[in-house]
């Protein structure tokens, strides 16, 4: 199975886009609050604050998330979404076998959204690969969960 959550970019850079007409639309209406005679530096760091917050925050948040697991192996990808297709400047790649695979877990928390996968290395520990799967839909992350559920069934009767 194959699937990506590349819809997603277009309506990730429009947020960019928002936020960066508000860095530029803010110093207007900080003025126009000093015409009212509103104490306009304590808003001005207020809202220079609030804008790089949610610039971080949105950039924290919006990673590409790649699953393909066609084959003996599966790739799992992790990357940004901005500059992505000019540098790999946020780029968490994962290929491993399918009989590697152990365990896998998803975590949801308010905003954000985690799938880990627990595998196991050449000397036979286990490793902990986490990927930010946040701008993927409902419906894929279902998807994903059948795969790797079949192939964590797959394995465990494997080593029976």
């Amino acid at each position: 199975m194959r699937t990506n959550n590349s819809k997603t970019k277009n309506a990730i850079i429009s947020v960019y886009f928002v936020i960066l007409v508000l860095a530029i639309a803010a110093p207007i209406f900080i003025k126009s609050l000093r015409l009212f005679g509103a104490n306009a530096t304590m808003s001005s760091v207020v809202i220079g604050v609030l804008l790089i917050g949610l610039f971080f925050l949105v950039h924290f948040i919006c990673r590409f998330f790649e699953y393909d697991s066609d084959g003996t192996k599966v790739i799992v990808t992790n990357r940004g979404l901005l500059l992505s297709d000019y540098m790999n400047y946020r780029e968490h790649v994962v290929e491993f076998d399918k009989k590697d695979l152990v365990a896998y877990s998803f975590k949801n928390y308010i905003i954000y959204r985690t799938l880990t996968l627990y595998l196991l290395n050449s000397r036979g520990k286990k490793r902990k690969e986490t990927f930010n799967i946040s701008l993927v839909n409902k419906r894929k992350r279902k998807y994903i969960r059948q795969s790797l559920k079949k192939i964590v069934k797959a394995n465990k009767k494997a080593a029976m």
